[in-house]
């Protein structure tokens, strides 16, 4: 019999669940340390390129459900005094479509509330193709109040990082920005969406930031496969 892990027990267990436990417990070990050998390759990265053009985008600011002003902001005025880094999540809401995409809204969602903290560490904003009063309108129905929503409906910002594909479709897109001696550089980008994943698997490339699906992994039943988050539900 294999040493236990730790004295910790829970009311009713059985030995054969303790057995089972620890064997899943030394795998949850070993994805930490996984994962903390994959972060640490991540803050290993050489810089990337400089960005192409200091983008000029469609600004609803960080305060949507406060404000009808609109302005223009470069992608240089996105750094603030003393934060280098630059956190851009390419929200799925393009002018063709009839309604954002509903798992882009539900990474949003969380996303809105957490930004306070965010925002002691780290610039974010969020980027959407369609124009800014659209996007502004779709924030005040959601009730999101602290997220910086840009519209590059006027730029290439979405096809130059991926959040939109040759012939249009829009696509969800992570991106991470370096400033350095006044040059901004790519630094990272969620690129497990562009290799082949392993059957019946989800590509999960924006997946550390969705805490949705992170709740539902720990369920007896997991994620499941043929469920999706919707923008409403019937109460």
């Amino acid at each position: 019999m294999s040493h236990p892990l730790h004295g910790v027990r829970f009311p009713g267990e059985s030995p054969a669940y303790r057995i089972a436990r620890d064997r899943l417990l030394q795998a949850e070990m070993d994805l930490r340390r996984q994962t903390e050998a994959t972060a640490a390759l991540r803050r290993a990265l050489p810089l990337g390129g400089a960005i192409p053009v200091d983008y000029q985008f469609d600004d609803e600011g960080d305060t949507p459900l406060d404000t009808d002003i609109e302005r223009q902001t470069r992608m240089s005025d996105l750094f603030v005094e003393g934060n280098d880094t630059l956190v851009v999540y390419s929200f799925m809401f393009g002018p063709a479509m009839a309604a954002p995409c509903p798992s882009c809204t539900s990474i949003l969602d969380a996303l809105d509330g957490e930004m306070p903290h965010l925002r002691q560490r780290v610039n974010v904003a969020v980027v959407a193709r369609s124009p800014i009063q659209r996007i502004r309108h779709f924030a005040r129905e959601r009730g999101w109040r602290h997220l910086h929503l840009l519209s590059s409906a006027h730029n290439t910002y979405n096809a130059d990082y991926h959040g939109e594909t040759a012939d249009g479709r829009q696509m969800p897109a992570l991106n991470v920005f370096l400033r350095q001696g006044g040059t901004i550089h790519h630094t990272w980008g969620s690129e497990l969406m562009f290799v082949p994943p392993e059957p019946g698997q989800d590509p999960r490339h924006v997946d550390p930031i969705w805490p949705l699906w992170n709740v539902l992994d720990y369920l007896p039943e997991g994620r499941g496969s043929d469920w999706r988050p919707r923008l409403a539900y019937e109460p």
